[in-house]
């Protein structure tokens, strides 16, 4: 599997302990980032690089780290076909496939401690889609639905 992954220079260090742990599990990594903490930009000129190497099917799936991930999330966001979440503990990154279908996370390189990030994205990796949510039966069961029919009407 390819995956995507960017961050501006809050979330340098930790892009870098994903991305080696990744490509140490056999997953192959595109790295959008900036290439070095001397060269910093911006979050929102990384979070399209990776939405769009998404939308091209040059990925499958996409990380985008900057201080504290809200950022990323909210341009992640703004391109038809990326859900993008921000998580913050394996709970929410677990919540974020099973129920939301994100195929882009997005975390705070000021918040995740290195050992958590990776576990994070570990366990966003190991869920499957289902649309609900193990302790609220059927809550949300047609959420995504609801979305791709919204963004079908206003994204043209």
């Amino acid at each position: 599997m390819k995956i995507a992954i960017a961050s501006d220079l809050s979330g340098f260090p930790l892009k870098a302990e994903i991305t080696k742990h990744l490509q140490e599990q056999g997953y192959e990594v595109l790295d959008f980032g900036i290439e070095s903490a001397d060269t910093p930009q911006p979050y929102f000129i990384q979070a399209p690089k990776v939405a769009l190497a998404l939308q091209k099917g040059e990925a499958e799936k996409g990380i985008l780290i900057c201080g504290t991930g809200q950022g990323m999330a909210i341009v992640a966001n703004k391109h038809k076909g990326i859900y993008a979440c921000v998580v913050d503990s394996i709970f929410s990154a677990e919540r974020a496939k099973i129920v939301n279908n994100a195929n882009v996370i997005t975390m705070g390189g000021w918040i995740t401690a290195p050992f958590l990030g990776v576990q994070i994205v570990d366990a966003w990796l190991a869920m499957s889609f289902t649309q609900k949510m193990e302790f609220k039966k059927d809550f949300l069961s047609n959420a995504f639905s609801q979305v791709q029919a919204i963004e079908e009407e206003h994204f043209k």
